[in-house]
């Protein structure tokens, strides 16, 4: 009977193993950055003050600290809207913010546009796509869909910005509930408002008075505005919520566009994604490339966004301090 053979691969001898005090190993959490217990009736302040910071809370607070050191040096804090952000109910949020002059722009897609008309029109938007889809009934509001077409036409013609033509028809016609919607009220304080479509993707775009051509030039020329907005926003901060690719993809053809003009003048710009969801173009075409500093925020945006305008006003209710976390991506 033959010897038994060699192990081919013993195992690792861990008595090789070196170890360490744990007291002088560096660490990345530490109790002070815990949260805190605080009571129901709390202010707003100590809520803030008792979150733990980490992740999310510190990559929020990164993006309030930016967005004030933007106010406070007088540089332009723009908001890019998806259609969820207005349909759960976030619009007067955002008009509180433009309102105080903490907003410089508006930037919007088709589906928060026609959200945030239809709010102003009757107090009410959105509708069961499913239930409707095969019954015809779908996407067949006349009234928006005639005012989107109209609103179209009157931009394509006399070379005025698609949002800001939408604002001021919906105030003409004395829309109930303007002090809701966020293109009323850029209107009346005249702020910029774009709006970016791609030719298909919304209800309005089925309605027989909807021509093409005026849909594009319309929403053309939105694009060379928030170019213009981009070329002014060195030293500010650019924040999508809820848009996973049309702004994403319109906001850094706008940035490659001023800086082909001008490529010796770097426009450095904060940027923050608020969304349920992490995605691609956000992620590579707000956070990453075109920004200095880029803040993610993940979660639903009906708790994320009132936390951030919380976040931002308690930061200008006080001195400034030291700069905002890093830590964003």
């Amino acid at each position: 009977m033959g010897s038994t053979p060699a192990d081919p691969l013993p195992p690792l001898d861990r008595r090789r193993f070196r170890t360490q005090p744990l007291g002088g190993r560096q660490h990345l959490v530490e109790t002070a950055r815990f949260a805190k217990p605080i009571e129901p009736t709390a202010s707003g302040t100590a809520f803030l003050a008792s979150l733990p910071d980490f992740l999310g809370v510190r990559a929020l607070r990164g993006l309030a600290g930016s967005m004030a050191a933007a106010h406070r040096a007088g540089r332009p804090v723009v908001f890019g809207l998806g259609g969820h952000v207005i349909k759960v109910g976030l619009g007067p949020l955002l008009v509180d913010l433009l309102e105080r002059d903490l907003v410089q722009g508006f930037v919007l897609n088709g589906a928060s546009a026609i959200h945030d008309a239809e709010v102003a029109l009757v107090g009410s938007t959105s509708e069961d796509v499913g239930g409707g889809l095969f019954e015809g009934r779908y996407g067949n509001a006349d009234e928006t869909g005639r005012l989107f077409a109209d609103a179209a036409a009157r931009a394509a013609r006399d070379a005025l910005g698609f949002g800001t033509v939408l604002g001021r028809m919906l105030l003409e016609a004395r829309a109930p509930n303007a002090a809701l919607s966020v293109l009323c009220v850029a209107a009346q304080r005249n702020v910029p408002v774009t709006v970016h479509v791609a030719v298909g993707t919304d209800t309005v775009h089925m309605h027989p008075a909807c021509r093409g051509a005026d849909l594009g030039a319309a929403t053309h020329g939105d694009f060379l505005r928030l170019a213009s907005l981009v070329e002014r926003m060195d030293g500010g901060v650019y924040v999508n919520v809820g848009s996973a690719v049309i702004l994403p993809e319109v906001f850094l053809k706008a940035v490659a566009l001023v800086h082909n003009i001008a490529p010796e003048r770097r426009v450095r710009i904060t940027t923050g994604n608020l969304d349920m969801l992490r995605h691609y173009r956000p992620r590579v075409n707000v956070l990453e490339r075109p920004a200095e500093q880029g803040f993610d925020v993940a979660g639903h945006h009906e708790i994320s966004l009132p936390l951030l305008r919380l976040a931002l006003l308690d930061l200008l209710s006080r001195p400034p301090t030291a700069s905002p976390p890093t830590e964003s991506r």
